[in-house]
């Protein structure tokens, strides 16, 4: 919704406030007219029905009003005598326009001194669970989130299983833009899996003051730009969300606003020289391993069965030793499965791939002894410099895409580029101007259009926005460049491209539990103690302060007892 429309829902909303309810205003003293202004007919409801004027603050806050709301009418007809159980009823069922009936047909009286108390347990229950609810909601959604790490592309750094608290106000807190939702749940309510929101109407995007920018190689949580499911890995037919209603993702900010970033060999470039990584920060390459033998148990396990990879379903080709092999063979490379019952040929070009099988060609047959004893690893530059001095490894080389295609953003003939290798490219600051030509559209043509609200045609080497000839665009906001520390295990934006600024959710900031085998059943969960309330950033290896948790609550309970005894006693 544009602001005219805006201005036109909260005028329908006045309306309906005020012919609601202006009889009820002079019922409790006030005069009709000001129940008719804004804001200050907010104020003096609040005089009616005697709660705290701070209450019109969250009348206006996003999500934590449809709390509020319901809150408000059951208050308003209670402050007129109407306080059974049915009266609740039928004014949260109506949606408040109960209150129409109490204004119009209903001969009540304001009840000027009313207790404010509930009048039984059960109400005093429910008040309790009404007003943690709206504390909850709040504190979620404007200060910390929890969040769990679903996927394996931080490895090494954040691991699947880790429970997050992560920082709205670092950034500053996104206001929600889908304003009517379910509170403290995202996209999907639980048990329906049903969509937990509705889709319009829709604020404009706002943050409120942050303490610090995003910084580079600093870990984000953002909504994924990307995203047409309608429930996190389930596979069904695309759907369009809100943008804070997009599944979130994690991952490490590789590049910031204003910088040309740049893969080589799968390591990240900006403004031509190496990035360096912060200490804690793990990532992680295939590597191809050769053995003096066949793969055996002690070495698989030395490896660690999960690193040995098994998928390789994002993989083109790639290059051992300055030996290229075609996608086929890296499978048959992967599972070292030469069996003497199959005879497999691949041909690309006048190129020979590897193959499984015996055959008099000596030199399909010389080419299958190069790849006889390697399996491909997915491990830390540190972890493969160790791996080396093994008696049972032969060498370690670094596992490197060698065909540029079309598989990486933008997914365009003009900008090849591999997980591992991209071309230099200027990542989008908000009012920086760029020279627009038919070689970098296809880098920017999703910005303008989905991001920025643009209409793009191109004819030949013209470009058209908005149906006017240009050569020039200037960016309305900031864009990122996100990547997994898993560089060959991570769906990032080399795939989906530019991470807009208003898709930023917060910065993780603390590892409260970690589950080991979270998505294999309750009873293979493993808790990871040293990685109990951990930091995400800062230096060194990570320090759990658990213990010290565990005897600071020891210490409030021991205090608490000795000072209720004390309170007893006099």
């Amino acid at each position: 919704m544009n602001s005219t429309q805006w201005i036109i829902f909260i005028l329908i909303i006045q309306v309906i406030h005020f012919l609601g309810t202006w009889k009820l205003y002079v019922k409790a003293g006030r005069k009709p007219w000001e129940a008719a202004i804004p804001v200050y007919n907010a104020i003096v409801l609040m005089q009616i029905i005697r709660r705290p004027k701070w209450w019109v603050i969250l009348l206006f806050i996003p999500i934590i009003n449809l709390l509020m709301f319901p809150v408000v009418w059951v208050e308003t007809i209670r402050s007129f005598g109407k306080n059974k159980l049915v009266d609740t009823w039928l004014v949260l069922l109506t949606l408040g326009f109960y209150i129409y009936y109490v204004n119009y047909v209903l001969d009540v009286k304001y009840i000027k001194d009313r207790s404010l108390h509930p009048k039984t347990g059960l109400g005093e229950w429910v008040s309790s669970i009404v007003f943690a609810i709206v504390a909850a909601t709040f504190v979620h959604t404007y200060f910390i989130q929890p969040y769990v790490i679903p996927t394996s592309s931080l490895e090494k750094t954040l691991l699947v299983g880790d429970f997050l608290f992560v920082s709205k106000f670092h950034y500053g807190a996104r206001t929600p833009m889908t304003t009517i939702a379910a509170p403290m749940v995202h996209d999907t309510l639980p048990i329906l899996g049903i969509k937990s929101y509705l889709s319009k109407p829709q604020l404009p995007y706002f943050r409120l003051p942050g303490f610090q920018k995003v910084k580079r190689n600093e870990i984000v949580v953002f909504s994924w730009p990307a995203d047409t499911v309608r429930q996190f890995f389930v596979r069904e037919a695309g759907v369009q969300k809100p943008i804070d209603k997009k599944s979130n993702y994690v991952k490490r900010c590789v590049g910031l606003p204003g910088d040309t970033l740049s893969v080589v060999d799968g390591y990240v470039f900006i403004d031509g020289e190496k990035t360096v990584l912060p200490d804690r920060a793990k990532p992680l390459h295939f590597y191809a391993v050769t053995l003096k033998g066949a793969l055996d148990r002690r070495v698989q396990n030395y490896f660690g069965a999960d690193n040995i990879v098994t998928n390789t379903s994002s993989i083109s080709t790639i290059k051992i030793a300055n030996t290229t092999l075609m996608k086929d063979s890296i499978n048959l490379l992967v599972s070292n499965a030469m069996k003497n019952n199959e005879l497999q040929q691949y041909h690309r070009g006048s190129e020979f791939t590897y193959y499984t099988g015996n055959t008099t060609n000596s030199t399909i047959q010389q080419n299958a002894e190069q790849v006889k004893n390697v399996i491909l690893v997915n491990l830390t530059e540190e972890e493969a410099n160790t791996a080396e001095k093994i008696s049972e490894i032969v060498r370690v080389d670094k596992f490197v895409p060698s065909s540029i295609g079309t598989d990486t953003f933008p997914q365009d003939s003009s900008f090849p580029g591999s997980t591992d290798n991209i071309l230099p490219f200027y990542i989008p600051e908000a009012n920086s101007t760029i020279t627009l030509n038919a070689k970098n559209l296809p880098l920017y043509k999703k910005i303008i259009k989905e991001y920025e609200g643009h209409s793009v045609s191109q004819s030949g080497n013209q470009i058209s926005i908005n149906g006017k000839v240009t050569d020039t665009y200037t960016f309305k906001q900031d864009y990122y460049w996100m990547m997994g520390d898993n560089r060959n295990q991570s769906e990032d934006s080399r795939t989906w491209g530019f991470v807009p600024e208003n898709h930023i959710v917060g910065k993780p900031v603390f590892i409260w539990m970690s589950i080991d085998g979270i998505n294999d059943g309750l009873r293979n969960w493993k808790p990871r103690w040293d990685r109990f309330f951990t930091t995400v950033g800062g230096d060194g290896e990570p320090t759990s302060y658990f213990r010290y948790f565990l005897l600071l609550l020891v210490g409030y309970f021991v205090f608490d007892y000795f000072r209720k005894k004390r309170v007893h006693k006099s």
